[in-house]
């Protein structure tokens, strides 16, 4: 029987082995592990890509939120307003600043609702942070013209959105910071964890130059308290060599993802995520595939005994039905999503054949009785 996996791991080496070889081995023979020339031509060759000022590689993409909050000032007491759809890290980052994270709903197409979210705007309220997840940037627009109203401002999680654009912008730079992930499933993806912060503010990105280092200045001297998180010489050498050959990645995933659109989009039990060419203001990635489907449950173990691996995001569970960590908001939209959400596998080296394999299964499902 065939088998495809969710996501095969081990091709991010295999796919590029004697090249990414050659990267390593390299690093390694010149003792060029912290901070090192690669760690300083990534951070200039992502900026360029981005369109930014500045871009600062760090541990991983948590780390790159802490710092980002920490270096616009946003602490004890402040109220950041963020999706339930995002990875509990986007949360976590703000509460560990000493922040309250306000979650807020997620509109049709999956992302921050601009409109919830003017609704939880109070007195405390001092950021928006959407989440550029799943490979696409929100309506900006809309967020903006609610951030200006209220005299707030914007900051990205834009940890799955590399490469993504809204009228013709990157994900990440609209705000005061952005942040990207670098986890090894993730768009541009390095051999453990790395992660970035990005900014056009220059005092916001003295602040982050000095917190991710342990507070030290270009002298070497300590003059501010900080943190250790510093990208891996050998994990931005990786990242740089990768980022050269990014644009092909994301030309493939827009191909699948037209490929399973083509495929699907007559099947009325399925609400799909926005095609490659379905709006012009909005030029996805995919990160991921993420579907809608009644008999959810039932269709994921169908297509696990055709060898076909799917999987839930964060296990079924958006950040505001931790109620462990104290959450009490109801959000139905959010709700009814989870109980129909799931995601295909969607990587660059999955096959056409592959994609028409998932498709006719998925297909044969729905035609069966129930």
């Amino acid at each position: 029987m065939k088998t495809i996996p969710f996501f095969p791991y081990s091709d991010l080496f295999t796919r590029d082995e004697e090249a990414l070889s050659k990267v390593m081995l390299d690093v390694c023979r010149r003792g060029a592990y912290i901070l090192q020339k690669e760690c300083r031509e990534f951070d200039a060759h992502l900026a360029e890509y981005m369109g930014v000022k500045h871009a600062f590689g760090v541990a991983n993409g948590t780390d790159a939120i802490i710092i980002g909050l920490k270096a616009v000032g946003i602490g004890p007491g402040d109220e950041v307003i963020l999706p339930s759809h995002t990875y509990i890290a986007t949360a976590a980052s703000v509460h560990l600043v000493g922040a309250i994270p306000v979650l807020a709903e997620c509109g049709e197409d999956h992302m921050l609702d601009a409109a919830d979210v003017e609704q939880r705007i109070t007195s405390r309220t001092k950021a928006i942070m959407p989440v550029q997840i799943n490979g696409r940037t929100c309506n900006m627009d809309a967020l903006q013209a609610v951030a200006d109203k209220h005299g707030l401002m914007i900051i990205e999680d834009a940890a799955q959105g590399l490469g993504s654009k809204f009228k013709g912008r990157s994900a990440g730079t609209f705000g005061k910071f952005g942040t990207i992930s670098f986890y090894p499933a993730k768009l541009l993806g390095c051999f453990g964890d790395g992660g970035a912060i990005v900014t056009n503010d220059d005092e916001v990105a003295a602040q982050i130059a000095l917190l991710k280092d342990h507070g030290r200045n270009e002298e070497g001297r300590v003059v501010a308290w900080g943190y250790n998180s510093r990208l891996d010489n050998m994990q931005a050498a990786v990242l740089d060599y990768k980022l050269k050959h990014f644009d092909v990645d994301i030309a493939r995933r827009r191909a699948v993802a037209a490929r399973y659109q083509e495929g699907l989009e007559g099947v009325p039990e399925l609400n799909l995520p926005p095609g490659p060419k379905s709006n012009s203001d909005h030029f996805d990635v995919y990160q991921n595939y993420e579907i809608e489907a009644d008999r959810r449950d039932e269709l994921r173990s169908y297509l696990e005994g055709k060898g076909i691996k799917t999987i839930i995001q964060w296990a079924g569970t958006p950040v505001h039905q931790f109620n462990e960590l104290g959450f009490t908001v109801e959000l139905p939209k959010t709700d009814a999503f989870f109980k129909r959400c799931m995601m295909l596998p969607m990587n660059v080296v999955i096959s056409d054949d592959e994609v028409d394999y998932i498709v006719d299964s998925i297909r044969s499902f729905y035609l069966e009785k129930p």
